[in-house]
């Protein structure tokens, strides 16, 4: 079901178990763990399904129940979900901070990973009070990041761990 057209071209199909708008595609699929039926909410360009889950099965008890525009935008809302916590599951693993407070003041200590599929690393920053840049340097994608390893940077004078 991959139809490459511009945004402006892409037709709009909403047909008893394919239904779409312009960000989302709904469709009921057989499932293949049962003899029932599940539907696929697919982002327009994506290759994998956001959300896969069980569907109703319709009056007569072998067929789905059909797609309709209440349903859809049920689904729509449910798989926004579904992505925006994945977004930001994946934001928190990348970005972390601890509070110190030092001789000097308060300190924020930031990590920040860069997921790169050939050279992931990683940034650990130092920021004041203000907000200000105290320090920065590059670390190890794999860096152990917590309260103990940052404070102990702080106190070596931010020279790289």
């Amino acid at each position: 079901m991959s139809t490459n057209f511009p945004d402006e071209e892409r037709p709009i199909i909403q047909e008893p178990r394919t239904w779409q708008d312009e960000r989302w595609t709904a469709q009921v699929i057989k499932n293949e763990d049962d003899e029932g039926w599940a539907v696929a909410m697919t982002l327009i360009g994506e290759a994998e399904p956001a959300l896969v889950g069980p569907w109703t099965m319709g009056r007569d008890k072998k067929n789905p129940k059909l797609l309709d525009a209440a349903a859809f935008h049920t689904l729509v809302k449910t798989a926004s979900e579904v992505l925006r916590r994945h977004e930001q599951q994946l934001h928190a693993r990348l970005h972390k901070s601890v509070k110190l407070d030092t001789a000097n003041g308060r300190v924020q200590v930031l990590l920040d990973i860069v997921p790169d599929e050939d050279n992931p690393y990683a940034t650990l920053t130092a920021l004041n009070d203000d907000g200000e840049q105290l320090a920065q340097v590059r670390v190890a994608a794999g860096f152990k990041f917590n309260e103990t390893s940052a404070a102990a940077w702080v106190e070596n004078d931010f020279l790289k761990p």
